[in-house]
């Protein structure tokens, strides 16, 4: 009994660390031990699988794919969405400013520690690293990120999303921001359960795991250096989009505002700008070292579990 709530707070830090954009799920999993366990059960539904289903052998089926574990590690992690979707609705009508500035703080530490993850560094991998950021750049310059409710892209976002969930150090809300739809599907979708949206969404998270998920997987493995160097400047690159000062550029139609299927108006893009020196702008940097420091902690607690399991297997054999 002890051993499923372990298991289902495990899930509850992965599903919070999956709402907030900089943080990965995959480190969470990585942090708490669970992650190849995690990897190895999402990969065991296979055609093996789907045999084992179609002739009802339910316990076969459960023990192949690990579905227990599954099970209370989702179950802690949905209930960790709900909850932390609902606090950031808060937070967001109440302290936007303060939430970017908290979110760009972890964004810009994880720059660094997907760097790190590159093995031997040289001139190649640091132009790709640059085309990485040029990319992401011309991307805010050229199509701004702005919300799109339209089911086709949905399916797309947590296609991408669930990928990126998937990976240590890369974060699948920030995948979100990127695509324009973070707002929309995290805070407002899961917070009032608006099944319209989250639906699509839940599709293509399907799709993406049981498409995508493996080829990341093998391109992590082929190339994992030339992969996380591009990440890497993708992410640095992509700093612009969650800019903190920012005012909201609305979609203009005859001289009037173009209103979306919930009444709200549709966002074009964004006018960024530099803050004044005031008491809230020293407040926001406050919350973005803040953010710096969360992240700091985590990665540092992930690198002490993973020094300490290579040292008990060194043991071991």
């Amino acid at each position: 009994m002890i051993k499923n709530v372990i298991l289902f707070l495990k899930g509850f830090a992965m599903g919070l660390a999956n709402v907030i954009p900089g943080v990965s799920g995959g480190t969470i999993a990585l942090l708490a031990g669970i992650f190849q366990r995690f990897i190895n059960a999402l990969k065991s539904f296979d055609l093996e699988a789907l045999k084992l289903l179609s002739k009802f052998k339910f316990k076969e089926f459960a023990q192949h794919t690990d579905l227990f574990f599954l099970i209370v590690l989702f179950l802690g992690e949905g209930v960790s969405i709900l909850t932390g979707a609902k606090l950031l609705e808060w937070l967001f009508k109440n302290y936007e400013v303060h939430v970017w500035a908290f979110f760009f703080g972890l964004i810009l530490a994880s720059v660094y520690y997907v760097g790190k993850m590159v093995k031997k560094i040289n001139i190649y991998k640091v132009l790709l690293a640059i085309t990485g950021a040029f990319l992401a750049f011309g991307f805010s310059i050229i199509t701004p990120a702005t919300e799109n409710d339209n089911i086709f892209y949905l399916v797309f976002c947590g296609a991408i999303a669930i990928c990126d969930m998937l990976l240590p150090g890369i974060s699948g809300s920030f995948t979100l921001i990127l695509l324009g739809n973070y707002k929309l599907i995290v805070i407002d979708s899961i917070s009032h359960l608006n099944f319209a949206v989250l639906i699509p969404v839940a599709i293509g998270v399907v799709i993406g795991f049981l498409l995508f998920s493996r080829f990341l997987s093998w391109l992590m493995k082929t190339y994992a250096d030339q992969t996380i160097s591009v990440l890497t400047g993708f992410i640095f690159g992509s700093l612009v989009f969650i800019w903190p000062w920012k005012k909201p550029l609305y979609l203009m139609q005859n001289g009037h505002e173009v209103f979306n299927s919930h009444g709200e108006a549709v966002v074009e893009g964004y006018e960024k700008f530099l803050p004044e020196l005031t008491a809230q702008t020293f407040w926001a940097i406050a919350f973005m070292i803040l953010g710096m420091a969360v992240l700091c902690v985590i990665e540092e607690l992930s690198a002490r579990r993973a020094k300490r399991i290579e040292a008990e297997k060194i043991e071991k054999e």
